[in-house]
């Protein structure tokens, strides 16, 4: 919902994770990480609307955990480029070449902030990380190129086909059915690919 940027479905679903025991930390960190997917603007509209969602549930009496923050500080410099590349061939299942990364600035990004400042925070798992770009890039019309390696790379991060299906079924029992079917379609193409 917010890569759609449906503030009232949002608002909905912060609230049941919220009931279904997320922390505010890792529903933050969820919405933070989404940036680099969907973009500044929305991950910001996001997280202001989780702190409307946890006002709110305060003002009726409820706690929700607050979770944690990062336990380790993240590198810098040479030592973030060379954690993140290191994360993103772990993910990726291999060092990444192509066309696309070969601009050094591009790939830079991708390796020192996305995969460095962003996947080291630990705070919040892999797997969590993983299932929420999915989903967000599959709400996202015209981001099949990059929703594909995500649908390969999920198994690496230790989620499973099930898991990915369920992902789909959600995405459709929600509301979506555009991206509940560009997500089963990213999910067939991937396990062709394999």
């Amino acid at each position: 919902f917010m890569a759609a940027s449906d503030m009232p479905r949002l608002h909905t679903a912060l609230n049941q994770g919220l009931d279904a025991g997320l922390t505010i930390s890792e529903a933050k960190e969820v919405l933070v990480q989404l940036y680099a997917y969907v973009g500044f603007p929305k991950s910001l509209n996001a997280l202001g609307e989780l702190l409307k969602v946890v006002e709110a549930r305060r003002q009726r009496g409820i706690q929700d955990a607050p979770g944690r923050e990062p336990s380790r500080a993240i590198p810098t410099g040479g030592d973030l480029a060379a954690v993140g590349k290191a994360n993103q061939t772990k993910i990726s299942g291999a060092p990444v070449k192509n066309a696309v990364t070969d601009s050094p600035v591009i790939n830079q990004f991708l390796q020192a902030h996305l995969f460095g400042d962003i996947f080291e925070r630990d705070n919040l798992d892999w797997p969590s990380r993983e299932l929420a770009t999915v989903g967000a890039l599959a709400a996202t019309p015209g981001v099949e190129a990059q929703l594909r390696p995500h649908m390969r790379a999920s198994p690496r991060v230790g989620l499973t086909a099930a898991q990915l299906r369920q992902l789909a079924q959600v995405l459709a029992e929600r509301g979506d059915a555009d991206a509940a079917t560009r997500g089963r379609e990213a999910l067939g193409a991937a396990a062709e690919d394999r």
